[in-house]
């Protein structure tokens, strides 16, 4: 028996495999530095309508920036991009279970995620104290 395949069956289901493309995401892991060697996390990259990358970063076993030596007030997220200036995304912070979590949106699609330990969250170059690191490629 065969099955005569309609073009415009064909067409939808083309437009759902890219829409839900659009929504998946993939995943990078961190990885970490001397500085705190114990610390991991995962980076989801997922696109939303417009092109931009929305980012969800989590993180573990990450120490309370004061027990680093040098010891630090907060952690801050960095993203940058090939050739540019990091660019300060914003303070990670780290709960009592040495967990964090941001989530942000960017227009970047490949670029450098590090998270560095600072003493001002609105830093605006990164210390050399970088914690965790990852490459995003879109």
């Amino acid at each position: 028996m065969r099955i005569k395949k309609s073009p415009v069956m064909t067409l939808v289901c083309l437009g759902i495999l890219i829409f839900a493309g659009l929504g998946w995401a993939k995943t990078y892991h961190f990885a970490s530095t001397k500085i705190d060697p114990s610390a991991t996390g995962d980076v989801d990259i997922s696109k939303d309508k417009n092109g931009n990358s929305n980012v969800n970063l989590r993180v573990e076993h990450l120490a309370k920036p004061g027990l680093l030596t040098p010891p630090a007030n907060f952690y801050v997220v960095w993203f940058q991009q090939s050739g540019d200036n990091p660019e300060n995304e914003g303070q990670l912070q780290v709960g009592n279970d040495f967990r964090g979590q941001l989530k942000t949106t960017t227009p970047l699609h490949n670029f450098d995620i590090f998270v560095t330990a600072e003493s001002d969250p609105t830093a605006k170059t990164p210390s050399d104290q970088i914690v965790l690191r990852a490459t995003v490629h879109e």
